[in-house]
């Protein structure tokens, strides 16, 4: 198929209404909260005309959902995608109806068939393509790795568009479940980066997105709610009898009940 023939993969807009909902109450039971620094929220005019490409480091198999629920509340007009190891594809297929596209990067094929379905997907109005280019699980603050090429490609083959470094990160403060804290890097636009060669793109994807994980493990390790807005809540509390036996000390004291633990991100 030529390149011009290619066109993103079918998205099911009533499964994917579904599993919005689901999301929510998933990411609740298990995360604190979720919440984005707040100065790097996104102020800029990001026009549905030019692509978008967010890129993001890989740290845990949360990683998939907590993008997918990020892009339905940072861009909730464009459609999310992401690639996806097509061998996890096969085993998580339910995702091939919410935007994943499985790729083999380690054959020149599989390269080459990722390179035409992304270029596909940036270039179709009102879309979305999120990217690990780490291509693996990586530890938040190892910044050592170097990213896979297939990002640097893409920016040298489209005329414009977006491009935005995400931080994740997953740690535990004062509560029993983790907090998911992300941070927007500042975003920039390929047509003004014309004249960068592939590794040159390589070199400022890198240099983008390692600022911006450095600038959240600062934030992450001072282990303060301020700098951060809320997106979602989750659970609060230890639960089962410690929390029972809390409440029962609040009513025999005759004081507010707290179930957080500490003050962060309540």
């Amino acid at each position: 198929m030529k390149e011009s023939e290619q066109s993103p993969p079918p998205v099911t807009a009533w499964f994917q209404h579904g599993f919005h909902r689901f999301l929510g109450s998933y990411l609740k039971r298990h995360f604190h909260s979720l919440a984005i620094a707040r100065h790097s929220r996104y102020d800029r005019d990001v026009t549905a005309e030019a692509p978008l490409l967010v890129y993001a480091n890989h740290p845990a198999w949360w990683d998939p959902l907590v993008a997918h629920f990020l892009n339905s509340r940072l861009f909730p007009n464009r459609q999310f995608y992401a690639p996806i190891d097509a061998a996890a594809l096969q085993q998580y297929q339910v995702f091939s109806k919410l935007g994943f596209y499985g790729v083999s990067l380690d054959t020149m094929r599989g390269a080459a068939e990722f390179l035409q379905q992304s270029l596909a997907i940036a270039r179709a109005p009102n879309t979305a393509l999120w990217i690990t280019p780490e291509g693996r699980f990586a530890d938040a603050r190892d910044h050592q790795a170097a990213l896979m090429p297939g990002l640097a490609h893409l920016c040298t083959r489209l005329d414009d568009g977006w491009v935005l470094p995400v931080a994740l990160e997953y740690p535990f403060w004062d509560e029993r479940l983790p907090q998911s804290l992300v941070k927007l890097g500042e975003p920039f636009r390929i047509r003004e980066h014309k004249q960068l060669t592939k590794l040159q793109w390589q070199s400022q994807l890198t240099t983008r997105l390692r600022s911006t994980q450095a600038s959240l493990a600062e934030l992450a390790m001072a282990r303060s709610s301020e700098p951060f807005d809320q997106l979602l809540r989750g659970k609060q509390g230890a639960g089962g009898a410690y929390d029972v036996l809390r409440r029962m000390r609040a009513l025999a004291t005759r004081t507010p009940f707290r179930a957080a633990h500490g003050d962060s991100l309540e």
